[in-house]
């Protein structure tokens, strides 16, 4: 029996193409149901540790942040023997929500390199050879800075955003008593949007290779970037202007390496321009 011919993608119409980004999109929500699965049969370790992690007070950034605010006198910021507020559900099918769109979002997260790669695969014939080769990297990149966005969502933003809204109160008459959604929805809310800012050099480098970004264009609007990025931190971060200033420097550590990529990603243009002219 004769094997089905791959078509070549510079002969394909626009409705191959788009049939080859729906199975692209099949295979991608497939691998995020197969982990959001796993992370469905494991749910007290899903739950126990690491959405009720942020909750404990020996929690590893509390331990931190304490003993950097005994070390400035500061100990009734952030040394609490108990965080004041109760975790509680208040609809029937409140916690079986919470369980199913918590281990989508955990599947998401933990198949993130393999969507990224069903997206390379779909873009990867409009590449030259020399840019084909560089998928592993691409890959690897792009999944290490999402990771790393999670990682400091999770022990950066969420536990200064619970610290600063689990504590406050208009009056000692009001108990902080949280809905079970609203507590998950702010630490995915916090884990994902930071897992997706720090793709940002990644971002600047597509953007570079199809001539909409330069290092120009990035220096020049710096002030404007710093007061977007201000702005994103004041969205995802309690309003104080500690917590707003810990979730900007990376940020703009990230900017100021995307405004490297872009320079290499010309630099790069460049000398294959010579080599082709």
């Amino acid at each position: 029996m004769a094997k089905k011919k791959q078509k070549d993608p510079a002969n394909m119409s626009f409705l191959d193409h788009l049939e080859d980004l729906r199975w692209h999109l099949v295979r991608s929500v497939l691998g995020i149901l197969i982990a959001a699965t796993l992370a469905f049969i494991f749910k007290q370790f899903i739950f126990d540790v690491i959405i009720f992690g942020p909750k404990r007070i020996d929690f590893y950034t509390y331990r931190v942040l304490c003993d950097i605010a005994s070390f400035l006198d500061f100990e009734q910021s952030f040394c609490y023997e108990e965080l004041p507020f109760r975790i509680q559900s208040r609809t029937m099918a409140g916690q079986f929500s919470a369980h199913v769109w918590t281990s989508i979002t955990a599947g998401f997260i933990v198949a993130f390199p393999y969507v990224i790669y069903q997206f390379w695969s779909f873009i990867k014939p409009a590449l030259h050879s020399n840019e084909q080769k560089n998928a592993r990297l691409f890959i690897f990149s792009s999944s290490l800075l999402f990771f790393l966005g999670v990682i400091f969502g999770y022990y950066v933003i969420t536990p200064l955003s619970i610290n600063f809204l689990g504590s406050y109160t208009v009056s000692e008459q009001v108990f902080n008593d949280f809905d079970l959604s609203s507590y998950i929805g702010l630490l995915r809310a916090s884990v994902l949007a930071s897992g997706l800012i720090f793709e940002l050099p990644i971002i600047i480098y597509f953007l570079t290779k199809v001539g909409l970004v330069t290092p120009q264009f990035l220096k020049k609007n710096r002030k404007y970037a710093l007061v977007f990025i201000l702005i994103i931190s004041a969205v995802i971060t309690p309003p104080d202007i500690a917590s707003q200033v810990i979730v900007s420097i990376p940020v703009l550590i990230l900017y100021e390496i995307s405004i490297y990529i872009s320079k290499f990603v010309l630099r790069k243009q460049k000398k294959q321009n010579r080599k082709t002219s």
